[in-house]
């Protein structure tokens, strides 16, 4: 199937769930935010949010620092 990840439209194996893309991606789920079709989801639910053909995923990093 085909999601828009962050713009870029990917084809990836489906069906899946946030969770499972996570993992596909190598992303740490801790140091990310995540968007599913303009909706920001918890991270408590990204095994519950199945991601379906033409879904939208944007994946935020989290960037520390200091002064």
């Amino acid at each position: 199937m085909i999601i828009i990840l962050n713009g870029d439209r990917v084809d990836v194996a489906g069906p899946l769930t946030i969770s499972t893309l996570l993992v596909q991606l190598g992303v740490d789920p801790r140091r990310v935010a995540v968007e599913h079709n303009l909706n920001v989801i918890k991270r408590a639910n990204y095994d519950a949010t199945e991601i379906q053909d033409e879904d939208q995923i944007e994946i935020v990093n989290f960037v520390g620092g200091g002064a």
